[in-house]
């Protein structure tokens, strides 16, 4: 079995690879940098540059499902052409691959795209399920909402299209969780406004089995890729500092205060989701 993986040299996408090899399936990747381009017996690399709409035909050779992970880390200041580059960097990759698959023969049955529970509103009392309709009116929500769309175009192709809406992957390699132990680490850990938000989490692990689930058995629809119980901002920035060790003793960080730090991207930490 031989599949394809945009955003594959990313932190969920090598964890993707791994497990999809341990089950002796073949990955296919698309990269837009040429140095990350590997031709191996069961992992080889095509380039595409969905900004001019070039995309390597041979990286469909066989290839049943795709795991769609690209997109530029929204854990970096929300300047307006960072904004531009978040939404873009979703959008015109999944235009390119759709424009690809409608004009040649192919044998694609899945798309399977990473999406983010960013989509649903703030809220302290609402539980989301993945039957939730209303949309964050944030940058955030904008986003997610109109990066689904675009997945959802390739149901007119007659793919079957999956939608894994991602929360705080905790791994030690990177990402969101990474940049929440730093501050601990040094002693100066503090939870964020009240700390009431929800974090609703999940590991690596956990999250790279869902992509693969999903293929395994066909799935289609809105998937919520989160654990079963989340934890208030409290309670996690409480239960890093007890496992690392780590006093906390620094006052609750006002929203104010991270708004200037942070700008928009404040968001992010004083958002809640469960």
């Amino acid at each position: 079995m031989t599949v394809l993986i945009t955003g594959a040299t990313g932190m969920i996408g090598q964890e993707l690879v791994k497990l999809l090899h341990q089950n002796n399936i073949t990955v296919h990747y698309l990269s837009t940098s040429l140095s990350k381009l590997k031709s191996e017996a069961n992992y080889k690399g095509f380039y595409w540059n969905p900004k001019n709409n070039e995309i390597d035909p041979n990286a469909f050779e066989n290839v049943t499902t795709i795991f769609h992970l690209a997109g530029a880390t929204v854990a970096k200041k929300w300047t307006k052409s960072y904004k531009e580059e978040i939404l873009e960097s979703r959008i015109l990759p999944t235009n390119v691959l759709y424009n690809f698959l409608k004009e040649n023969k192919n044998k694609v049955t899945q798309i399977i795209s990473a999406s983010a529970i960013g989509i649903y509103p703030h809220s302290y009392t609402t539980i989301h399920t993945e039957n939730s309709t209303e949309i964050d009116k944030s940058f955030l929500g904008n986003v997610v909402n109109q990066w689904e769309k675009t997945v959802d175009d390739f149901e007119s192709l007659s793919i079957l299209v999956t939608k894994i809406r991602i929360g705080i992957v905790l791994s030690e390699k990177g990402g969101a969780f990474e940049k929440m132990v730093l501050p601990i680490k040094f002693g100066l850990g503090a939870a964020f406004g009240t700390g009431f938000q929800y974090q609703s989490w999940i590991h690596i692990d956990d999250l790279v089995s869902i992509f693969h689930y999903a293929m395994q058995h066909q799935l289609a629809g809105i998937y919520n890729a989160v654990a079963p119980h989340p934890v208030t901002n409290l309670e996690m920035t409480k239960t890093i500092a007890e496992k690392l060790k780590r006093p906390l003793w620094m006052p609750n960080l006002p929203k104010f205060v991270m708004k200037i730090i942070l700008g928009e991207m404040h968001q992010l930490v004083y958002s809640s989701q469960n």
